[in-house]
């Protein structure tokens, strides 16, 4: 996995729950998620009742697992942790529910690869609390109602898309979490530092969040990786210089781009004139897999700006060029974007 990936790997898990926030207050960015979420859990209190079913959506690396786990703690309430495609049975869901208490949370991650037939049991139990279970076969089988505790489930999807409308529309909340200004990057780099006790000075917080593709667990990946370098090839203090060297080394440019980011735009430019050209050829062209291409690479060069999508295919803008500091064609098609 490339190190700006965003999607969490296993030497993630650990790190992050040092680093994670015990409190919606200390938790960074995201404002209006916060204040919706403080109304809603202190209305829920007063009314001495569970809250909404929620649903966080957004890319990945952006808070969602962590806003879940300071709902819970914030309600005073048990979560259990789970994803969709970890639920493969009735009976994997049945045993989750059933084994909860009132108030508890449910987190489902990747809650779009929930298969369909999971989602129709689960559409009673958000509903009306209650685990419909077909007992026999054929003409004899028959259905028993088990009542559940009421609980709150917060589904977590990087593809909103995929999400069937049933399942969408049982959810009473619905937030979107937005990519981080540099700002609030550096604020959580800096804390990071405090909690892992690692010295690092305003220029290089400044330096690392630039290249942290406005992603928490990508600037604290980052983070680690330059507290590595510092220890073996510094002083153990994290500055600008070693920071561009750490860079340099992992091939990591000041807007975030990795080797691979940057060939996809050169094979684009040098290949096919700039474009358009279709993710399949590109993809070829690279020896990955398409959808490595469409869903890992391509999201955030389209962030940037860098790649548009047209009808036929990919087109590389002239802010890319620029970037890779290759001249722009003087053409009258290129100069329209």
């Amino acid at each position: 996995m490339k190190i700006t990936d965003p999607k969490e790997n296993i030497d993630d898990t650990n790190f992050e729950l040092s680093l994670r926030p015990k409190c919606l207050a200390d938790f960074t960015g995201q404002e209006k998620i916060k204040k919706n979420l403080d109304i809603l859990m202190q209305a829920a209190k007063k009314r001495h009742e569970v809250i909404e079913h929620i649903l966080f959506h957004g890319s990945s690396g952006l808070g969602k697992t962590t806003l879940s786990h300071l709902i819970a703690n914030e309600m005073g309430q048990n979560i259990r942790i789970t994803s969709g495609p970890a639920i493969e049975k009735v009976g994997d869901l049945g045993a989750i529910l059933t084994n909860m208490e009132d108030g508890d949370i449910l987190f489902i991650d990747e809650i779009h690869r929930l298969n369909k037939l999971i989602e129709e049991v689960l559409y009673p139990a958000m509903e009306d609390y209650a685990l419909d279970i077909i007992v026999g076969k054929g003409p004899s089988a028959r259905t028993i109602r088990l009542d559940l505790p009421k609980f709150t489930l917060i589904g977590a999807t990087t593809r909103i898309d995929l999400i069937s409308p049933p399942l969408l529309n049982r959810f009473g909340i619905s937030q979107r979490l937005e990519f981080y200004n540099n700002e609030e990057i550096e604020y959580i780099i800096k804390r990071s530092s405090r909690i892992l006790d690692i010295e690092i000075d305003s220029a290089g917080a400044k330096r690392i969040a630039k290249s942290s593709r406005q992603t928490p667990r990508i600037a604290n990946r980052l983070l680690k990786r330059v507290r590595d370098f510092a220890q073996v090839k510094g002083n153990g203090i994290i500055n600008e210089e070693i920071v561009e060297q750490t860079f340099e080394y992992l091939e990591i440019d000041e807007s975030g781009l990795e080797h691979t980011d940057r060939k996809i735009l050169e094979i684009i430019i040098e290949k096919f004139g700039g474009g358009p050209v279709g993710v399949s050829t590109i993809a070829a062209s690279l020896s990955e897999q398409e959808d490595t291409v469409e869903y890992v690479y391509e999201p955030y060069l389209l962030q940037l700006g860098f790649i548009i999508r047209t009808p036929r295919g990919r087109k590389v803008t002239k802010l890319a060029y620029k970037h890779l500091d290759i001249a722009w064609p003087d053409d009258s098609e290129n100069t329209l974007l």
